[in-house]
């Protein structure tokens, strides 16, 4: 009886597991794939920050780039325009060897490279700013040595225009010291009587053959020795000046430039430092000599020298 009885104890089917402990897993799964996705998104926000800020990055380190080279260009030209104006500058800025040749190198040097970072274009900066600093030293330099030859060629200009009133006044003054002077002015009116082979001084107009001027020169210390012009002018009682180009009569300038009318010239040697005694001129002319009182005038270089007159009755 009691082997009949536990048989089918035995027989029994066995017990299903809790659903509380499914439900715990799949809660635990679902909790994964929570975090795995949160991450995956965090990782993705984060990377596509990192790409922005790369890119931005980059197309700020184009732009500095482009305004580095920029100032490069412009520093350059600056370099351009004083080697233009200044052979001393010129030199100076191409030498190999120089500061400005070193620093033009470095840049160079720095921009040439793509791959140049933030720290090195700042360098590049730097170095820019000091090629500028130097420019700026030339162009100094350069003006402060116009000043100086603009300086020096007004005072040679002005030393030029000195030397050369002084030479003009000095000419000026040795040509008025050259010019001669007549003394002891005589006026003869002659008569010639018996064909001319005899000679008489008459006050009478109408018995005038010769008007017969005698003079002094005296003596010049500035005159070179040598013949000297001599130019008399005679002016009748009615201010007509004599002329008659068969006996002499001619043009000449005056000492303002102008041209004279001259009666008669006589040419005279002189010797430097030495007079010259009576020198004697002598008119003629056709017509008959006018009443009244005739003026002579003596020129000398366009020079009045000395002058005189004669009355005829």
């Amino acid at each position: 009886m009691s082997e009949e009885i536990k048989q089918p104890n035995q027989q029994q089917t066995p017990q299903q597991p809790p659903k509380r402990k499914d439900a715990m897993i799949y809660g635990v799964i679902i909790a994964i794939l929570i975090v795995i996705i949160v991450y995956l998104m965090i990782s993705r926000h984060n990377v596509s920050q990192q790409y922005e800020q790369s890119t931005s990055q980059l197309v700020v380190a184009d732009s500095s780039r482009s305004a580095i080279e920029n100032d490069y260009n412009a520093a350059l030209a600056r370099l351009d325009q004083l080697t233009s104006k200044n052979a001393q500058m010129d030199s100076m800025i191409t030498d190999k060897n120089g500061e400005v040749a070193k620093l033009k190198s470095q840049i160079q040097g720095i921009l040439s490279d793509s791959r140049a970072s933030a720290a090195q274009l700042r360098k590049a900066k730097e170095l820019i700013d000091q090629l500028n600093t130097k420019t700026k030293t030339y162009e100094e330099r350069i003006a402060e040595l116009e000043g100086q030859n603009n300086q020096l060629t007004n005072q040679n200009q002005s030393l030029t225009k000195e030397r050369d009133s002084t030479a003009t006044k000095n000419a000026e003054l040795k040509q008025l010291g050259s010019v001669l002077h007549a003394s002891n002015i005589r006026l003869e009116p002659i008569h010639l009587k018996k064909g001319g082979k005899k000679e008489k001084e008459t006050s009478k107009a109408r018995k005038v053959d010769v008007l017969r001027i005698m003079f002094d020169i005296d003596e010049n210390r500035i005159a070179e020795s040598g013949t000297k012009e001599l130019d008399v002018r005679i002016i009748d009682p009615n201010g007509n000046l004599l002329s008659n180009a068969a006996y002499g009569s001619g043009t000449t300038t005056a000492s303002d430039g102008s041209s004279m009318n001259y009666t008669v010239m006589k040419q005279v040697s002189l010797e430097t430092n030495k007079p010259v005694k009576d020198v004697t001129v002598d008119w003629h002319q056709d017509s008959d000599y006018k009443k009244g009182q005739y003026q002579i005038e003596i020129y000398n270089g366009g020079f009045k020298i000395g002058s005189g007159n004669v009355t005829l009755k």
